[in-house]
């Protein structure tokens, strides 16, 4: 209690009032170094405490470690990667180019009247999508009258003809008077001949002679006129044979006609549209239906310059390569063989190439191809000779592979990228037929690394 008062009485003396400045009195000098010596002390003290619980935990860890049992260490075990394999071979390898184009019909026809008339008879067949083989009837138009020209021109040519015997013969009766015009003006010479005789031995007067002249001239001018009727009747005849030509095609076009009233289809074919029906007066050159031939299809395909230009320096040709169609039908794929046929006659500015056409064989049992079905086709490129075919994947970079050797290592091929087949590539360089590729893409692939390949699964792995 003491204390206390003395402590507040030195505080109260220590007090300055503000503004003034205090200052330590001597005396107070000693009790401050004492506490900040005994402060340093404990600090220390704490230090060496602390220093002393670590060296005593790190003393007691050596000792448990250096008391433990030693732990095996299994030996360093070289990786071992699982890769598929598949071998090369080296040979002339072919990309094949996808395209796609359209089927187009390359046999295509109008049927058109080729007679006016009512139309009688339809086949009930003659609809959009049907099939219709060669020579099978369509439409009929009304015969009639075309029967009744037939009819009439035969009679006109059967008068011609009977016209024709009636003139040859006439020719066979001026014939045979020709003749007996000429033998009766050889007697008549043959008796001026004896009378001009006579009239020198004075056994036939002159007058008897001119007589016999005067019918030498009247029998040669019979003769003149018999040939002259000869030649007309002659004449005749030719034209009655012209007019019997002539009546004969009138025939043969009446008879046409007459066929022409049965409009047939002209080959194997599918009906694309029809417009007849019984009863419709049709005109001549009216379309009745519109057919395409079903064996004579057609895929029209695009190749741009360069592919165009690889595969004409490779054979040559492009007319007579063969091409794989295939028609996506509900998602499944139906493959053709075809051919190609022709090549279009001018660049396809608008679409980038070359048009290309190619024919389709359908094959029996497969459906049968449309016009205008959008279809895909594949067709080899150019021919690289001495080259592998590998997928994508198995090059690294640009222009290296690995093959396994045969102590299961990878060793490095240098290739040289030819081109591009779907997910393979065609190749050149390093590789040799019978090499093992290695077609698993490796992270850290490299020279030298232990590879494996995956047991078959079934396989027997009992001793």
């Amino acid at each position: 209690m003491e204390k206390s008062v003395m402590l507040k009485s030195v505080d109260e003396a220590n007090r300055t009032p503000r503004g003034e400045v205090a200052f330590e009195r001597p005396a107070d000098r000693p009790r401050s170094a004492r506490r900040t010596g005994i402060l340093a002390v404990k600090l220390a003290l704490q230090a060496a405490i602390a220093l002393a619980i670590l060296l005593a935990a790190y003393v007691g860890m050596n000792r448990l470690i250096l008391a433990k049992d030693p732990v095996p260490v299994r030996p360093a075990r070289e990786t071992s990667y699982i890769v598929q394999t598949m071998p090369v071979e080296v040979r002339d390898h072919a990309p094949m180019l996808s395209l796609y184009g359209e089927v187009t019909a390359a046999r295509t026809a109008e049927l058109r009247a080729l007679v006016a008339g009512e139309i009688v008879r339809v086949n009930p067949a003659l609809e959009a999508g049907a099939i219709i083989s060669a020579g099978e009837e369509l439409v009929a138009v009304d015969p009639f009258q075309y029967q009744g020209a037939v009819t009439e021109a035969r009679a006109n040519l059967a008068e011609a003809r009977a016209a024709l015997v009636e003139a040859r013969g006439r020719v066979s009766t001026e014939e045979g008077n020709v003749e007996r015009a000429r033998e009766q003006l050889e007697f008549a010479e043959r008796d001026l001949q004896r009378a001009e005789q006579l009239m020198g031995s004075g056994a036939v007067t002159e007058r008897a002679v001119d007589e016999r002249r005067l019918l030498v001239s009247q029998r040669g001018q019979a003769l003149e006129q018999r040939r002259y009727a000869l030649d007309v009747e002659k004449a005749r005849v030719e034209q009655q044979q012209a007019a019997i030509e002539r009546l004969q095609w009138r025939l043969s076009q009446a008879e046409k006609h007459l066929a022409d009233t049965v409009l047939k289809a002209p080959f194997d074919a599918v009906v694309r549209s029809e417009n007849a029906a019984i009863g419709r007066l049709v005109g001549v050159n009216d379309v009745v239906a519109t057919l395409y031939a079903r064996d004579a299809l057609e895929v029209r395909f695009t190749l741009s310059d360069n592919q165009y230009g690889r595969i004409l320096a490779d054979s040559g040709t492009v007319v007579g390569r063969p091409v794989e169609v295939l028609w996506y039908i509900g998602g499944e794929p139906v493959a053709y063989r075809g051919e190609i046929r022709r090549v279009g006659a001018e660049v396809a500015l608008a679409r980038g190439g070359i048009d290309v056409y190619a024919s389709v064989a359908v094959e029996e049992g497969q459906p049968a191809l449309r016009p205008g079905a959008f279809v895909e086709l594949r067709l080899a490129d150019r021919t690289y000779p001495a080259s592998a075919r590998i997928p994508e994947g198995a090059i690294y970079g640009t222009d290296h592979v690995f093959v396994v050797d045969a102590d299961n290592r990878t060793r490095r091929r240098d290739v040289r990228l030819l081109a591009f087949d779907g997910t393979h590539v065609i190749v050149s360089g390093e590789l040799a037929t019978g090499d093992r590729l290695v077609s698993t893409r490796l992270d850290k692939a490299g020279e030298g690394l232990l590879v494996s390949e995956p047991r078959q699964r079934g396989a027997n792995t009992g001793g």
